[in-house]
């Protein structure tokens, strides 16, 4: 990180052809030093060690946006890689999941739809119908991230409308040249359209055939694969984010010393040291929480409330301490001769994706009411 990532941020941050070559050489040096994939275990081709081991290494690979992507443990590609490890045939593992986890191909998660809401995958729209021995699929899609230059997509798709509502979708393996995919355009993001993996997709399915050798795990079993896609995920996330709090907040006090304005220094000033001591708690805080649900899903507890009482927390405290750290900065955090100006453009989108603050705490506040209600109170522990 210290030595190749972030003295090339600006560098790989313009998207042009020249900072995907330097991606390119940055991730063959992450192979070359065993660092490649840590996500998964080496029989599924990466470097990692186990699930608690990795949540660790996110807090530092999180400190930058490109980072994920140059060790081999981006979103989608991670998340994707881990279900079809978990529920793919051999099969799909040989044609899908070793080229991706090898980093020759792309994939994208096509889950997202405009016409419903994204916090309730129960609602889904796009179809698949089975047709003799393929899948026809019709439908609407946003929000696929990385979806240009994919090779391919896990679509999420409603394969039984009558069943019950977390049993009517499937999962779904669809090649990115299939015939009928088409997608429309990259959605910008805060005015950002992105360039291959950062992109973010408007994806239309019309008639796409593909075989139903192609389903990933059982027929029905979409909502649950989700889940187990998710739950973890949202670790992750928020680890990355805890490295995002950390750099924002180590610029912030190495501002506040460094500049002076009315006669003293930044760091003399209370209200900036009120920032200063509010974000070293918060981020403490955070920090603590993060890693007790990440040790209770690591013995194999879900951890659903603990899960989302740090989705929805870690979103706020990211998006404060950046905030804070830009105001210390002045009219040079709001530029891009600052890393401040992007982390901020990212850290707004955490309280939506993966599930919106107010979903969470909607999981938290009835997951507690329900314990009180049965008689057993929460326990905090």
């Amino acid at each position: 990180m210290e030595e190749h990532i972030y003295p090339n941020e600006g560098a790989i941050s313009r998207e042009d052809d020249a900072a995907l070559a330097l991606v390119e050489s940055l991730r063959q040096r992450a192979k070359a030093e065993g660092l490649w994939a840590p996500n998964l275990p080496p029989e599924a081709g990466g470097t990692g060690t186990g699930f608690l081991a990795y949540a660790y290494l996110n807090e530092e690979i999180g400190r930058t946006t490109w980072a994920q992507y140059i060790f081999g443990c981006q979103a989608p590609d991670a998340g994707n890689a881990e279900i079809l490890w978990e529920f793919g045939t051999d099969e799909q593992k040989a044609r899908w999941l070793a080229p991706l986890v090898a980093g020759e191909i792309r994939s994208f998660f096509s889950m997202t739809e405009p016409e419903v809401s994204g916090s309730d995958p129960t609602t889904l729209r796009t179809r698949a119908v089975r047709q003799g021995g393929e899948w026809v699929i019709d439908g609407h899609k946003w929000f696929s991230s990385g979806a240009e230059g994919a090779a391919f997509a896990i679509v999420m798709a409603v394969t039984d409308p009558e069943a019950p509502r977390h049993a009517r979708a499937s999962q779904i393996i669809v090649p990115a040249d299939t015939p009928g995919l088409e997608i429309v355009r990259p959605v910008p993001v805060f005015g950002h359209v992105g360039r291959g993996w950062s992109t973010h997709c408007e994806v239309l399915y019309t008639g796409v055939r593909v075989p139903i050798e192609n389903t990933l795990g059982d027929v029905g079993a979409g909502f649950r694969i989700a889940q187990k896609r998710l739950g973890p995920g949202r670790i992750h996330h928020v680890m990355r984010w805890l490295g995002q709090m950390q750099r924002a907040f180590e610029l912030m006090c190495t501002r506040a010393l460094e500049r002076e304005a009315f006669g003293s220094r930044l760091a003399d000033k209370q209200t900036v040291q009120n920032w200063i001591a509010d974000s070293a708690a918060e981020i403490h805080a955070c920090r603590l929480m993060t890693l007790d649900a990440a040790h209770k899903i690591d013995a194999g507890d879900e951890a659903r409330v603990e899960v989302s009482v740090i989705k929805f927390y870690a979103a706020r405290v990211l998006n404060d301490v950046i905030d804070r750290a830009i105001q210390v900065h002045g009219a040079l955090g709001i530029t891009n001769d600052s890393p401040l100006a992007s982390m901020y453009m990212m850290a707004r989108g955490a309280r939506i994706y993966d599930g919106p603050d107010e979903v969470h705490r909607m999981v938290v506040a009835r997951r507690v009411l329900k314990a009180f209600e049965s008689g057993d109170g929460w326990q905090f522990k």
